[in-house]
């Protein structure tokens, strides 16, 4: 039987997060293996979508930790223990998301004790972190609360700004002599992914021989495929590169994080600089904004703001996904409480009811009516897309792809059009074909400010 020895046993020192020392044998290379646990009976009933793990593979990845093994539990104790001792057993870098809440079905804690062959022992600092926290919400803090603060003896609190559950940190040594790093988190998303990048991403680094300071830095894509940006960026997305560079897509639309690591802070950001420009060299007609919640309407917004100039849009069909998208933008971080740029949206079913509720004849054009709307709400361009696809069907395959117009009414009295077969899986069709829209309304502002 393996036996794992964890730190504060037999005179054993207690490291810090940033003092983790490599998992691999003196005369191998690191090379750091990982897995992640998700813990909890609604992620085993599929009640819950499981964006803890995915999100804890992408970031391991990008610090240069080959993830092997995801493991699901249920919310059973003997469960929790045999998942622990067979990940610690063949992972050096184990995290597990959940569990860690005060109620008889948060089981980590114990779990990981048993797995180890340690008792749990209080830690007053933690105590006195979560009485602080009910304080400062105006609340008693409930006796079973206490419990959050027991932690595998001779672990490490891993600290949590925004909840009343810590983290755990500890290691067990294998019987090659080699160790094993157990990082428990709450399953908060919110809580695990900045207790993620404060303690566990340095911990990681500083164990993979890298240097302790990083960054990340987000840009943001859309018209191209996942495929063809990898051509684009060539051997910018190696795993060994550094900066490294990685892409995700989420309904059409890409995200390149660069994450550096340096000497310092601002070593890490002139990495991030110089990697930023490459890839606009590369792929940047397609760019429009950075940051993980920036999308093409903020930077439609940004624009329109700085030029002083209005924006009306009209969705035809069953959907109205740019409307939503816009009237909400007022409410978000770094955008005023009142929005100039955006006159409102207009969604109805056809060009038929286009005529109609403007008025206009019955052989009307697009264009007449678009020219009509935009003199009646003083707006400076019209948006029209025509039409969204119908999601009606018998399955939920993609969806063939359909044609859809996206029309523009310009300042100078101009009508660029222009139209695309649309297709995609029904769950993000219709965003698909707003943000198709949106980036021919950002090519038209690029031929109006060149003067072409």
């Amino acid at each position: 039987m393996t036996r794992f020895v964890a730190p504060g046993q037999r005179g054993e020192r207690v490291f810090s997060p940033f003092l983790l020392l490599p998992f691999c044998h003196a005369n191998r290379m690191p090379h750091i293996t990982a897995e992640i646990i998700s813990i909890g009976d609604e992620m085993i009933t599929g009640a819950r979508l499981d964006t803890n793990t995915q999100w804890l593979s992408q970031r391991l990845g990008e610090l240069g930790v080959d993830v092997q093994f995801h493991t699901t539990v249920a919310d059973t104790l003997s469960h929790n223990t045999d998942v622990f001792r067979i990940a610690a057993r063949r992972a050096d870098v184990v995290v597990a998301t959940g569990g860690l809440g005060p109620t008889r079905d948060d089981l980590t804690r114990e779990a990981i004790a048993e797995s180890l062959g340690l008792p749990l022992q209080l830690h007053e600092p933690s105590l006195e972190f979560i009485r602080g926290m009910f304080k400062r919400r105006g609340r008693e803090m409930p006796e079973r609360n206490h419990c959050q603060a027991m932690f595998p003896l001779g672990s490490t609190p891993i600290h949590n700004p925004q909840g009343t559950a810590p983290g755990i940190d500890v290691r067990a040594t294998r019987e090659d002599g080699t160790q094993s790093r157990i990082f428990a988190l709450p399953g908060v998303p919110a809580e695990m992914k900045t207790m993620f990048d404060e303690s566990v991403a340095p911990a990681v680094l500083a164990a993979n021989g890298q240097r302790q300071h990083i960054a990340h830095h987000i840009m943001k894509f859309f018209g191209i495929g996942e495929s063809d940006m990898e051509a684009k960026l060539g051997d910018m997305i190696a795993r060994d590169r550094q900066p490294r560079v990685g892409i995700t897509v989420s309904a059409a639309t890409i995200s390149l994080r660069i994450v550096a690591t340096g000497d310092t802070p601002d070593a890490c950001q002139a990495a991030i600089a110089n990697t930023r420009e490459e890839i606009l060299e590369k792929a940047g007609e397609y760019y429009f904004g950075d940051g993980e919640t920036f999308e093409q309407h903020h930077a439609v917004i940004r624009h329109l703001n700085e030029v002083g100039q209005r924006l009306l849009l009209v969705e035809l069909g069953r959907a109205a996904p740019l409307g939503d998208w816009f009237a909400a933008v007022s409410d978000e971080p770094g955008f005023t409480a009142d929005v100039p740029a955006f006159v409102g949206g207009i969604s109805l079913a056809n060009l038929d009811d286009l005529r109609q509720w403007t008025g206009m004849p019955d052989d009307a054009s697009a264009e007449t009516c678009l020219t009509a709307l935009r003199q009646r709400l003083s707006a400076d361009w019209v948006l029209l897309v025509d039409e969204y696809p119908s999601l009606h069907q018998t399955n939920d395959h993609p969806l063939p792809g359909s044609d859809v117009t996206f029309l523009v009414a310009a300042p100078d009295g101009s009508f660029p059009s222009i139209t695309q077969h649309l297709g995609a899986h029904p769950s993000i069709l219709h965003a698909r074909v707003a943000k198709a829209g949106l980036f021919w309304l950002r090519k038209c502002f690029v031929t109006a400010s060149s003067g072409v």
